[in-house]
């Protein structure tokens, strides 16, 4: 397997080169472009990986499956699903047209960034403190990363530029789908998407998805089969903003990226997969990390469908 995952960094490391770093956050402008990394922690046989290891980069969009777990699993799935949809979308992942457009204005799916908002709206604890705490520890309990924290420079200046995250969260909030204070819920999202990590803690997280919410790592159930089950369901559908057919096509691993450059992908029963690649194609994926996850795919033989 270490040869195998060699083979693909050497194979995929100028990948970055058809990219670009996510600039509408400017802390993310800075990332490194040609960073490139891939971990797998197989069920069977543990860890192993190859690249940029050492990386640290924000979760962004990849802390979402992360708060949905945690929002099934604390409000359960009725519940989460009265509130935001199951779809895949056509429009980016920031889009407010759709929403407007289509009555009941609720999200088409959870991990857009409306969804995500309303997502940790739903969540019980009032506050934004004690809220990010709880999607903090789930966050800890997936990876097995006791030690995961807040980028706090990402946080800022994903705070300081957020119109259009702000403009979706008034807009729910107008038509009765955002409970709570708007900004405090906000808090927590940018808090959230702001948490760091590197490719081993991806594929620890998808890891845990892939072993039916226990985690391989610590030997804890995390989430329950059934949450596990609607994630991986979800990140099929629509975890690669609107490049998910795409990708399923070609891939044909449930995944989850973020513009980060990071992404995490479950196989079920089989390994968990984390990729870097800080640059992006123009749908805000990984251009490395797609090309590492279809490697693998290929090799081993992964394909869900």
């Amino acid at each position: 397997m270490q040869k195998l995952l060699d083979s693909i960094v050497n194979e995929c490391g100028d990948a970055w080169r058809g990219g670009r770093t996510a600039t509408y956050i400017p802390e993310l402008a800075k990332a490194r472009r040609d960073a490139v990394g891939v971990a797998l922690f197989d069920l069977s046989s543990g860890p192993a990986a190859s690249g940029d290891l050492d990386y640290k980069f924000t979760m962004q969009s990849v802390s979402k499956i992360i708060s949905l777990a945690l929002a099934l699993s604390v409000c359960g799935e009725e519940e989460v699903f009265s509130r935001v949809g199951m779809d895949p979308l056509a429009d980016s992942f920031n889009s407010i047209m759709r929403l407007e457009m289509d009555a009941p204005h609720r999200p088409h799916n959870p991990l857009i960034n409306s969804g995500a908002i309303v997502v940790l709206s739903m969540l019980p604890w009032e506050r934004s403190e004690a809220r990010f705490a709880a999607v903090a520890d789930m966050a800890a309990r997936m990876t097995g990363n006791q030690s995961i924290s807040v980028n706090e420079a990402v946080f800022s200046s994903e705070r300081d530029t957020a119109a259009r995250n702000r403009s979706l969260a008034w807009f729910l909030k107008s038509v009765d789908n955002l409970e709570g204070d708007v900004n405090d819920i906000l808090d927590t999202y940018f808090r959230q998407c702001s948490l760091e990590a590197d490719c081993r803690d991806l594929a620890v997280l998808g890891a845990t998805l892939a072993a039916d919410g226990l985690n391989p790592l610590t030997d804890e159930q995390v989430v329950s089969r059934r949450v596990a089950e609607i994630t991986r369901a979800i990140m099929a559908t629509c975890g690669m903003y609107n490049g998910s057919g795409e990708f399923a096509v070609s891939v044909g691993i449930p995944a989850k990226s973020g513009v980060g450059g990071g992404i995490s992908a479950a196989v079920r029963g089989r390994m968990g997969i984390g990729t870097c690649g800080p640059a992006l194609d123009e749908k805000g994926n990984s251009v490395a990390g797609m090309r590492m996850l279809k490697r693998l795919s290929d090799e081993l033989g992964l394909r869900a469908y």
